[in-house]
């Protein structure tokens, strides 16, 4: 009996350990489920949309420009101030004052004064010579119609008397017009030799600034705000100088230039959403206006591209975007298509089999491959028009590993 049951012993244990080993084999070579990342397919409201970074602008943009020239005194008002209309100054420009003088031109023009006064000297001798002249003809001719009277002269001779008279007369005229014209230049003469310490000694009133009687002032086009200063400080200024730009900033419309290739997708009147203003929310607008105009533009690449300048208007009221200027950065997004209740599911799970797009459905735990028909796509999504139901699973990112019937668990985290 001792016998039988050692044989017994040492027969079970080999075998118990022989199955032992086969589950350990059994345990570890049994399939598992591939953890995987899923989605769901649901439905939600999908939009195409065309994506750019453009700014906003004042509509309507006035550059204030010197209309004469001259001295352009220190403007005072600052980006930001109101103007009306008519009523607000916004520069004030005084009489260039006169260059200074070299010593050549100085002794140039001391020489034409002195010619000038000298003129002067010699029209005004003119002028006496001709009133003593016409003053003899006039006793001349007195003299002779008296004796024309008695008959002691002929007629011809009263009559040449007269004459002389006349001539006399002009040449007065004449010598008293030349001596006026002399005296003009000699104000001429002067004035060239005006020094700038005396010119601006005679304009110190308007130091300062002010609209004074010396200066000429310039008045805001329209009713607005300050938008840039061009020029600050006093200068001298030729016509057509830019001095300051101003707008009316409750007039604000977008510009954003895109790529040429999406510019003719977008149509005027389309819906736009305006994000990353800085403000809550995302911002509701319209395209009002593509240009029909594309100028080329280099990337951060290098690359030179075609674009087209977009304009769009706001589509709320001003006191949402109020805090907006002329000028800040703003993303928009033209919606191209929007479904309010498509079945969408995201672009990662969706591969290429044959010449269709397909996934991997997720079936009692097993990736089940399945051909969709698409619609639409954006850069996140893609709406299904057949092959899922509302609310399956999908495998998001499928590797070589995923294959049709292959046991798939969610993966954690």
């Amino acid at each position: 009996m001792i016998g039988s049951g050692l044989k017994l012993s040492s027969w079970l244990f080999p075998a118990f350990l022989a199955l032992l080993v086969a589950a350990a084999l059994a345990v570890a070579f049994w399939p598992r489920p591939l953890p995987v990342d899923m989605a769901v397919a649901a439905r939600e409201t999908l939009r195409v949309t065309v994506r750019g970074e453009g700014e906003t602008r004042v509509r309507e943009v006035f550059l204030v420009s010197s209309p004469i020239a001259g001295e352009l005194l220190r403007i005072d008002a600052e980006v930001g101030d109101p103007v009306v209309a008519g009523e607000t100054v916004l520069a004030d420009i005084r009489p260039e004052v006169p260059a200074f003088l070299n010593v050549r031109t100085r002794t140039e023009r001391e020489a034409a004064l002195h010619a000038a006064e000298a003129a002067l000297v010699l029209a005004s001798a003119e002028v006496e010579r001709d009133e003593a002249e016409l003053e003899y003809a006039q006793a001349e001719f007195e003299r002779a119609r008296e004796l024309a009277a008695r008959g002691n002269i002929s007629t011809s001779r009263l009559d040449q008397a007269r004459t002389l008279v006349r001539t006399r007369q002009a040449a007065l005229s004449t010598a008293q017009a030349a001596l006026r014209v002399r005296a003009f230049e000699l104000e001429n003469a002067k004035a060239a030799l005006i020094d700038p310490d005396e010119a601006l000694a005679a304009g110190a009133g308007a130091e300062g600034g002010g609209s004074g009687d010396c200066c000429f002032p310039i008045l805001a086009p329209i009713t607005g705000q300050i938008l840039q200063v061009i020029q600050e400080s006093a200068t001298v200024v030729r016509p057509g100088s830019p001095l300051l730009e101003i707008g009316d900033p409750a007039d604000l419309e977008i510009v954003v230039d895109y790529l040429s290739t999406d510019a003719v997708r977008i149509s005027p009147g389309d819906h736009v959403l305006i994000e990353r203003w800085g403000g809550p929310g995302v911002l509701l607008g319209q395209v009002r206006r593509i240009e029909p105009y594309g100028f080329t533009k280099t990337s951060a690449l290098g690359i030179d591209e075609q674009r087209v300048n977009v304009i769009i208007d706001f589509a709320v009221e001003r006191a949402v975007w109020e805090r907006l200027g002329h000028g800040y950065r703003v993303e928009t997004a033209v919606v191209l298509w929007e479904a309010p209740d498509a079945l969408a599911v995201p672009l990662g799970a969706l591969f290429r089999q044959g010449e269709e797009w397909a996934v991997f459905a997720v079936e009692e735990g097993r990736a089940r491959l399945r051909p969709l028909k698409l619609g639409r796509r954006n850069d996140e999504q893609a709406q299904v028009l057949e092959g899922l139901e509302e609310g399956e699973r999908v495998v998001l990112y499928p590797s070589d590993r995923v294959s049709d019937g292959v046991m798939v668990t969610e993966r954690e985290g």
